[in-house]
């Protein structure tokens, strides 16, 4: 007769389980992973305390990527399934969509228009769609302040490997520095174009792009 045992169950300490949580949370909200000052700052500990611990997650199979490239980090399958199973046992980690807020008609920007009552309902799903490639990244900084994208917006991105000329994307630069800018492409580099006089292209033969920008929300 054999006896069959069951696998033992993955062990991390609650300081593996932020790091593991946190790459998840980025992978989930955004295009690129957290880089070690990141986390090192979110979590209050050292960037080689970090580093210790995220090579322990990897050598159990919970995270993959490259050791010595920023923002390459992603949850394996495996980080995937503990995540959701820890979820089941708690409150899952992201929020549910609501309804939306009611979208009630139209109004006139320039003509009146006839007040119409309307009964749908508007949200970000029915707006952009929806999937994982679908995601919304905050604005910090100025730099395309001249298309009227201000700090504390909310730029809406579908995740895309190319762009055509002149769209508006989020790019990372040499492998670590995520920027959103117009992307343009030159002869044996490409172009990252502000819409602020106060700043200069940025040119780079590093570059990739991980999302084009579909949509802006702003709160007044």
């Amino acid at each position: 007769m054999q006896l069959r045992t069951e696998q033992p169950a993955i062990q991390l300490t609650p300081r593996q389980l932020q790091l593991l949580q946190m790459v998840a949370r980025f992978q989930q909200n955004r295009c690129y992973s957290p880089t070690l000052s990141e986390m090192a700052s979110e979590l209050n500990i050292s960037r080689s305390t970090v580093f210790e611990h995220l090579a322990e997650l990897r050598r159990k199979g919970l995270l993959s990527g490259y050791p010595n490239k920023a923002r390459s980090l992603k949850v394996s399958s495996q980080g995937q399934e503990l995540l959701s199973e820890l979820s089941g046992q708690c409150s899952p980690p992201y929020a549910a969509e609501d309804a939306g807020i009611p979208l009630a008609g139209s109004v006139a920007a320039g003509v009146p228009l006839e007040a119409v009552e309307n009964v749908e309902s508007l949200s970000l799903t029915s707006a952009f769609g929806s999937g994982d490639d679908i995601f919304a990244l905050e604005v910090v900084g100025d730099s395309m302040i001249n298309e009227d994208i201000r700090q504390g917006d909310y730029v809406i991105c579908r995740r895309s490997r190319i762009a055509d000329d002149g769209q508006l994307v989020v790019a990372i630069v040499d492998d670590e520095n995520a920027t959103l800018k117009r992307f343009y492409k030159e002869k044996d580099r490409a172009r990252l174009q502000p819409a602020n006089d106060d700043y200069q292209p940025i040119y780079t033969d590093n570059c990739r792009i991980e999302a084009i920008v579909i949509g802006l929300l702003r709160r007044m």
